[in-house]
């Protein structure tokens, strides 16, 4: 029987926004059972400043998961930092950030995963929540489908196809059993196309990226001195973001994920289709106890 989780110490990071480019410091915080993952923006003080880490709190997916509260509250890029809660097994936190967004640290989710190994998890007495899923949800636009299907555990497969050869067609699937994440996954850094940058920094966005956060390819080459941690590492980085926004279930996913060129709008839409359809999922506790939904 797993218990929830929370960490023992704080810990805190200091880093760039990939889009704002602005420096904003992090700090993990505990928190009491049941209290989940929760954003909280210190640099605000005039209105509401938590934000609950949930899809429905989802405002904006443009390269990148954003969420806002009912006070207009907003913090960016939150699917790294939230691939390493849920690849961690971190259930309750308070995360303070005295900024517009999650800093982007390297890119990847390794050193969230290394930042809450640091502050020591520990048990708590309640029993962790599943959000199991009873049958298929499915959302499909185009070429690109993603769905989430019945299945024992928490399985994620995840296919990519980009016309540069650097990357071309690439499928990897993962059981997500204990320390799977830090092992597989959690190294992979984002990735971008330098075709694509100028364009992007006169919309705002990617204003703090460079070599030191994300991949960059140019044609059919990688421009990072060091090139690749691994050939695969573009469709393990897919997945890490996958992790990352179905997070925002509010708790662990008992079912098989399967995404085809999944994004993170998709993946959005479709926790919001599973939340809003009481026959595809409950709440459980062990195998047998169902539990209402959280509000």
């Amino acid at each position: 029987m797993a218990r929830q989780r929370t960490i023992e110490h704080e810990k805190s990071v200091e880093g760039v926004g990939l889009h704002s480019g602005e420096r904003v410091r992090l700090t993990l915080k505990p928190a009491g059972e049941g209290a989940g993952l929760r954003f909280r923006r210190v640099d605000i003080s005039d209105r509401d400043n938590e934000i609950p880490a949930h899809a429905l709190c989802v405002s904006t997916t443009q390269l990148g998961t954003n969420l806002t509260n009912a006070a207009g509250v907003s913090i960016a890029t939150v699917e790294h930092l939230l691939a390493a809660c849920a690849g961690m097994g971190l259930d309750n936190s308070v995360i303070e950030v005295d900024g517009p967004e999650v800093p982007i640290l390297n890119g990847s989710s390794l050193p969230f995963c290394q930042m809450i190994d640091a502050a020591k998890l520990v048990e708590q007495s309640s029993l962790r929540r599943l959000l199991k899923i009873l049958k298929p949800v499915e959302i499909v636009d185009g070429p690109k489908r993603v769905r989430l299907i019945p299945g024992e555990g928490f399985k994620v497969q995840v296919k990519i196809d980009f016309s540069t050869r650097v990357i071309g067609k690439q499928d990897i699937e993962v059981d997500m059993t204990d320390g799977a994440f830090l092992r597989e996954i959690a190294y992979a850094r984002t990735f971008g196309f330098s075709h694509e940058v100028e364009k992007l920094r006169s919309m705002g966005l990617v204003r703090g990226g460079s070599l030191d956060n994300a991949i960059v390819i140019d044609g059919d080459d990688v421009l990072n001195p060091d090139g690749l941690q691994t050939p695969d590492e573009f469709v393990r980085h897919k997945l890490l973001d996958v992790i990352g926004d179905l997070c925002l279930a509010g708790g662990p996913i008992e079912g098989r994920y399967e995404g085809d060129q999944p994004g993170h709008a998709l993946n959005n839409r479709l926790l919001r289709a599973v939340f809003a359809d009481p026959e595809t999922h409950e709440w459980v506790e062990d195998e047998d106890e169902a539990l209402s939904a959280p509000a």
